[in-house]
Formats: C-alpha cells, structure tokens, sequence
C-alpha cells in the first residue's frame, strides 16, 4: 500500500479550527438578521409605546382600524375617549391607536388640495 496508516487516521480526526469554520456562517446570519429585522422593530415598539403614554386631550388620532378623531378625554391607562363625529364618543384602548397628527396638520379637503 502506498498510504500509511498514520496518514489516514491523521486525516479522518477534525481540530477545532475547521468547526469554528463550520459555525461562523450562522453565527454571521444571526448577526444580520439582528440588525435587519429585530432591532428596528424593537425600535418601532418602543416609539409606538411613547406615543401612546404622550396621548392627551384635544390630539387628533388615528386608530389602527382607520377612524380619525379626536381625544375629548383620558379615561384611565389603558383606555381614551375620541370623538369620531359631532356628538358620537367611542372608547379606544390606547394600544389601538396608530398614528397621532398635530393641531397644525388638519386633513386637506379636495377644494383646498385642487387650489394650491
């Protein structure tokens, strides 16, 4: 034979330099997946959450099912009252609420959008 076997046995036994080879692939794809997708979302959450503790009277919110109104009152920590019409309150729960618009940003109307 031309191979001896100290050759052979040499060969079939790993070190630890090839495994931590074999592992740096999935370690690297954690990695981004951290920065791609969990961070921001963790940033998101924590943003939404401000915005939900700043809700106050006279805010002007949009729920997430879509209906725009405004906070007549703060019942508790977990629920607001808004207006949704003259004269019809409904109760939201606060984590519901998806975006707030400022005092200074009313929706436009088409005749106002056609005139500028």
């Amino acid at each position: 034979m031309l191979i001896s076997p100290a050759y052979a046995q040499a060969a079939a036994g790993g070190d630890a330099n090839s495994m931590l080879m074999s592992l740096l692939p999935f370690a690297l794809i954690f990695v981004i997946m951290y920065f791609l997708i969990l961070r921001p979302q963790q940033k998101k959450v924590k943003d939404h959450n401000e915005l939900v503790k700043n809700l106050r009277r006279g805010d002007t919110v949009v729920t997430s099912g879509g209906l725009v109104g405004k906070v007549t009152k703060v019942v508790d920590d977990d629920q607001i009252e808004v207006e949704i019409s003259d004269g019809v309150r409904v109760r939201q729960m606060r984590s519901m609420v998806s975006g707030v618009r400022t005092k200074g940003e009313p929706a436009k109307d088409k005749d106002e959008a056609a005139s500028s």
